[in-house]
């Protein structure tokens, strides 16, 4: 960055760039920094856990379990066939698919998140990101866990 601030500076001491020009270019420098930097801020450190999702063989049943026992329902996606329970968000994510009884992936919330920076870093770390367009980016545990990635709430 320090080139083209001395570029700039040598032109407008030159004449050959006006005052307002140097603070334009110098203004878009200190704005293009910026965004740099905060994206590769991203705090992994500062995530926590978003929500659980399982595979479920009877959707009412499990939606019956889980508000008797612990939550109500925050939302339902119709078209995939997920019911989502929880207090004041999503906890637990229920879908109905085969095997039932796992874990079909769990999802961690991350400051500052975008998907380009994300993947940067899970990629710096060894994984392979997968962009989903419907459910955000993910990588595989070394046990092939799915591990969803996004914006923290």
């Amino acid at each position: 960055m320090e080139p083209i601030i001395s570029n700039l500076l040598t032109r407008f001491e030159n004449g050959s760039l006006s005052r307002r020009e140097l603070v334009q270019g110098l203004a878009m420098l200190a704005a293009s920094g910026t965004a740099a930097a905060a994206q590769e801020d991203i705090d992994f450190k500062g995530a926590d856990i978003d929500h659980v999702s399982i595979q479920v063989a009877d959707m009412q049943r499990s939606v019956d379990f889980y508000e008797k026992m612990f939550f109500s329902v925050i939302s339902q996606d119709q078209p995939h066939g997920i019911v989502r329970l929880g207090t004041t968000r999503t906890l637990v994510s229920l879908n109905r698919q085969s095997p039932a009884g796992i874990v079909d992936h769990f999802a961690i919330g991350v400051p500052r998140f975008t998907k380009e920076s994300a993947a940067r870093y899970v990629a710096q770390r060894g994984a392979r990101p997968e962009d989903d367009p419907y459910a955000g980016l993910h990588v595989k545990d070394p046990d092939g866990i799915n591990v969803q990635i996004f914006s923290q709430r």
